[in-house]
């Protein structure tokens, strides 16, 4: 056996051993980290990138130099992960092929042949995105452990042609958070992978879907992540783990077998340490795909260059909105409001213009009408049978959301009751799909209001170049009409910040030094102006960098190579 061969063979079967040795839903085992060392490592004199803030042209540069190898960044990656999963449950498993693939980015690098900036870069997937490989897809339940796709996802099949390394799979809120009442669930909680914790207070609410994308990333498990967002789940984990964050414009990304709440809505985005970085994925992965016909709807001939939109001065300029009524003036979020506020002198001296104080109408006629809300479990019980029914191997049957119900109400290791299945029950009581004629109506005044009347009324009529709002508030609008986002490190709760429990009280989802973050919103495939506008910012800030986590791995590149 090679030695590559032999250290997967270890890592197999690390994770294996945690897998069995679980003894409550969820638990994990971790064995020790192969290797130490701090950032200051150094060999024959040169210091390595920090696995904690490393960015994409950092490891370029090692990889090209020879500083460092493909399967050396898969090695440390790996140990950090196995240093702090057990406590924090981001990864919910390892590529069994990732040492061999990264083996094989090394050799084509050695012969000149080098697929792109990603190659050799190991990434994590959100674990609704599905492989063709040695992992599962499952959601974070049982239903899908063991079901096969007949190929890998889009996003999946672009990371490998850009040379990228897929390294494991992160944990999720179950079903990308529906399935369970707010009361019930907590975010980052799945059956299979246990409950996801962020790493900025002890028992952290990750924020969700994406909990354990945004975790990993912001810890340097890998360079970045995959999550996907239907409201709130890429932006929202982004903003509590201390990251950026792109929701791209529905129909920028294929979402083909990534598992679905809603074709109006899901859309699946980069989540890295930097604008910047996130960026590089956004372009490996956005483009035209004839098996998801929203794509189709990509207005440029080749799409725009998203890395070189990152300029210092693209402030400069800008009319950017600040619509007052959708930020939530609640106690508990004043420093959040407040970091907002000081952020405004930022941008004019930046050269932007901050047009303040205007209104969305249309936030206002949402929030106060809960009919609009059926748009998504419309979706969702024409959608989830659609994704089943592509299954080449399908372990339970299941063809319906009756059928997973049941399987999920069935299945002890689902831990029904104690987290309820009352978002499908919903689902199912309100007899409207995606297909009856009653679904139209509530969905066109949606979009009305979210739209002519919210974000691309405002854009067009006050001739906004973007609408900046706390990312607490940023998602909803964005997430009726399929619109971008960008969100980007801020600030972090003071000190003295009152710790408030989530619904279910089992996390802190309000505590000292959790980040928060402030959003870009812009119209339709305006990721290019977003994308600029967030660098600038970002580097004129660097709030990244003003907040550390309580706890982080200390496997560093160094140490790899050095031992190897």
């Amino acid at each position: 056996m090679t030695k590559i061969g032999l250290m997967m063979l270890i890592y197999k079967l690390a994770f294996a051993v945690a897998l069995c040795a679980a003894t409550d839903v969820g638990q994990r085992v971790i064995l020790p980290p192969v290797a130490r060392a701090d950032s200051t490592t150094a060999i024959r004199d040169e210091r390595f990138p920090p696995l904690l803030d490393a960015t994409l042209e950092d490891l370029a540069s090692g990889l090209e130099s020879g500083l460092f190898t493909s399967v050396d960044l898969v090695n440390a990656y790996i140990a950090r992960i196995l240093e702090v999963n057990d406590t924090l449950k981001a990864v919910t498993e390892l590529n069994p092929d990732a040492l061999s693939i990264a083996a094989e980015a090394d050799d084509s690098r050695a012969r000149g042949e080098v697929a792109g900036p990603l190659h050799g870069i190991p990434i994590l997937l959100k674990n609704n995105i599905a492989t063709d490989d040695g992992m599962s897809n499952t959601a974070g339940s049982y239903a899908l452990l063991g079901a096969k796709v007949p190929r890998d996802s889009t996003v999946a099949a672009k990371l490998r042609k850009a040379g990228a390394v897929i390294l494991g799979k992160t944990n999720l809120s179950q079903w990308a958070n529906y399935r369970s009442s707010y009361s019930s669930s907590s975010n980052g909680w799945s059956a299979y992978g246990g409950q996801t914790e962020g790493a900025y207070y002890p028992q952290q609410d990750p924020s969700g879907s994406s909990s354990g994308s945004g975790v990993a990333s912001s810890l340097g498990l890998a360079f970045a992540s995959l999550g996907t967002e239907t409201d709130g789940s890429i932006t929202g984990p982004s903003e509590s783990n201390n990251l950026v964050g792109i929701k791209p414009t529905v129909g920028l990304t294929s979402r083909y077998l990534v598992v679905p709440i809603s074709e109006r809505q899901d859309t699946v985005g980069p989540m890295a340490r930097t604008v910047k970085d996130a960026a590089y994925v956004l372009a490996a992965i956005s483009g035209p795909d004839p098996r998801d016909n929203y794509t189709s709807s990509i207005p440029f001939y080749s799409l725009p260059d998203y890395v070189k939109a990152c300029d210092l001065s693209a402030l400069q300029g800008k009319r950017v909105g600040v619509p007052r009524n959708m930020i939530n003036p609640a106690e508990y979020v004043e420093p959040m409001v407040a970091a907002f506020n000081e952020s405004l002198d930022i941008f004019r001296a930046a050269g932007a213009e901050v047009v303040d104080d205007i209104r969305l109408e249309g936030w206002d006629l949402l929030v106060s009408n809960a009919t609009l809300n059926n748009i998504l479990p419309a979706d969702f019980v024409i959608n989830i049978a659609q994704y089943f029914d592509q299954l080449t191997v399908n372990p339970h049957n299941i063809a319906s959301l009756p059928d997973l119900q049941s399987f999920t109400q069935g299945f002890e290791l689902e831990a029904w009751p104690d987290r309820d299945t009352a978002t499908w029950e919903r689902a199912l009581e309100l007899g409207v799909d995606n297909t009856s004629p009653e679904f139209w109506p509530i969905y066109s005044t949606a979009y009305y209001y979210a739209g002519e009347l919210g974000i691309t009324g405002a854009l067009r009529n006050m001739s906004l170049d973007a609408i900046i709002v706390p990312s607490m508030s940023a998602s909803h609008l964005p997430a009726i009409i399929g619109a971008p986002i960008v969100t980007v490190p801020l600030g972090k709760m003071p000190e003295n910040t009152t710790v408030i429990r989530n619904g279910r009280g089992d996390l802190n989802t309000i505590a000292p030094n959790i980040p928060f973050g402030i959003s870009f919103l812009g119209e339709h495939y305006s990721e290019e102006r977003l994308i600029g506008m967030a660098y600038a910012f970002e580097q004129l800030t660097m709030a990244r960098k003003k907040v550390a986590p309580y706890i982080q791995p200390t496997t560093e590149l160094g140490s790899v190579v050095e031992t190897r």
